[in-house]
């Protein structure tokens, strides 16, 4: 009678009155190929196979007879790997080791015995399977994918050398005593950190990266405050959360200092406010065009007036401390004095004059250098008033004075005008 092999780790069973003389050979090779079952063997997968068969050799050594058996070979793609035959029932530890041949790898293998479930070892990774051995229909464990560890307790430290990975869409880590502090995964919300309190301590820089942009302040789980930094080019958004609220910065000590009312309006809480910039001015615009910018008193008065066209208007008296003066005295040679230009102008005569002003606003004043430098005839146009004693004073060589005051914007006689004696 012929020996059998139907063991789950294939040893020889010799039949009776078969093998004389030869039992002790046989025995010890089923002695070896047990200790060989608790060893660690490696299995070449066929180059780019998408599938391969694993048999475990009857009576010989194999090394998918191993409890570690590592897999390895080139591959283009998922491979499933069938271990035969499919009545062996046995534990191993399987590694897939496999390497890349195409460009979109690595790749996992699937570890099957029958059309039974299978299981699927990512590329890197190991994990312990079994198979029950039960013919066509057999089936591969995943044995520690629901391994119940309740009760299981280490006293002292746990290190872990590389990767904790939790692939639980629902997975929780509780720390303290009384779990008081809970990291969660939910699938949805990402990471909930959840402590009483909870204390960043960065001994260096503490970065906050998010690939929105969007940093979100909370209270109960609503938003108050929230941060775009990935808005329009060159800006950074802080802003409330909830609406009517006012951003107020206050001292340590509660006082407020600066509060940004939900109208819009800034409220500054103190008596100085210093603006500092050592390269360049400091600049202080309206952010909509033709608005005009308007310094009021605590009551809404408006004290002062800076208009959209450049002009500047005062409500009261102006003390000035030191000397008020043009920047410029402005020189026209032509027959027309532009009052947009200033208030003081150095005037020479290069012909004959007609007096005349443009662009006059009222209540516009100023003075002139007039200088005739060949007895050139002086008129006046129809909106200056000056005396004919003043024209003929002027018209003569000499350097004069001459004053101007504006009593309306146009119409005849409304721009007065003076001229002291020729002098010295």
């Amino acid at each position: 009678m012929a020996s059998t092999y139907v063991n789950d780790l294939r040893l020889e069973i010799m039949a009776t009155g078969d093998q004389s003389g030869q039992w002790g050979g046989t025995t010890n090779t089923n002695l070896e190929l047990i200790g060989e079952a608790f060893s660690y063997g490696t299995e070449a997968i066929t180059e780019d196979a998408d599938t391969f068969t694993s048999t475990v050799a009857d009576g010989a050594s194999d090394p998918l007879r191993s409890m570690y058996v590592k897999y390895t070979g080139a591959l283009n793609s998922t491979c499933t790997v069938t271990i035969a035959p499919n009545t062996l029932s046995k534990v191993w530890f399987i590694q897939n080791a496999t390497t890349d041949s195409g460009a979109s790898g690595p790749y996992s293998i699937i570890i099957s015995q029958g059309s039974g479930a299978k299981v699927t070892i990512p590329n890197g990774e190991t994990k312990c399977i079994a198979t029950n051995g039960a013919g066509s229909g057999a089936i591969v464990y995943d044995v520690f994918s629901n391994l119940n560890l309740a009760g299981t307790t280490k006293v002292d430290d746990i290190t872990v050398g590389d990767d904790l990975i939790l692939n639980s869409d629902s997975s929780l880590i509780s720390l303290g005593a009384g779990a008081d502090a809970t990291l969660t995964h939910d699938g949805t919300t990402g990471l909930t950190i959840a402590a009483t309190p909870i204390s960043i301590d960065a001994t260096g820089e503490l970065h906050l990266n998010s690939t929105t942009g969007d940093i979100k302040l909370q209270d109960d789980g609503v938003d108050q405050i929230t941060f775009d930094l990935d808005g329009t080019a060159g800006e950074v958004i802080m802003k409330p959360a909830v609406d009517a609220d006012d951003l107020v910065i206050s001292q340590y000590d509660g006082t407020e200092v600066i509060r940004i009312e939900d109208n819009a309006s800034l409220g500054l809480v103190g008596n100085k406010l210093n603006i500092a910039n050592s390269s360049s001015d400091v600049v202080i615009k309206p952010l909509t065009d033709a608005k005009d910018i308007i310094f009021q008193q605590f009551d809404g008065t408006a004290v002062m007036t800076v208009e959209d066209d450049i002009s500047l208007t005062i409500n009261n008296d102006v003390s000035v401390v030191g000397r008020a003066f043009s920047p410029t005295l402005t020189t026209n040679l032509g027959s027309a004095i532009d009052l947009s230009l200033g208030n003081n102008f150095l005037i020479t005569t290069t012909g004959d004059v007609v007096l005349t002003f443009t662009n006059q606003i009222a209540g516009q004043s100023g003075t002139m250098k007039f200088v005739n430098d060949s007895d050139r005839a002086v008129t006046a146009h129809t909106n200056v008033a000056i005396s004919e004693a003043d024209l003929a004073t002027i018209s003569a060589t000499g350097t004069y004075m001459v004053s101007y005051f504006v009593t309306a914007s146009s119409a005849a006689n409304t721009i007065l005008v003076s001229a002291s004696a020729i002098l010295t």
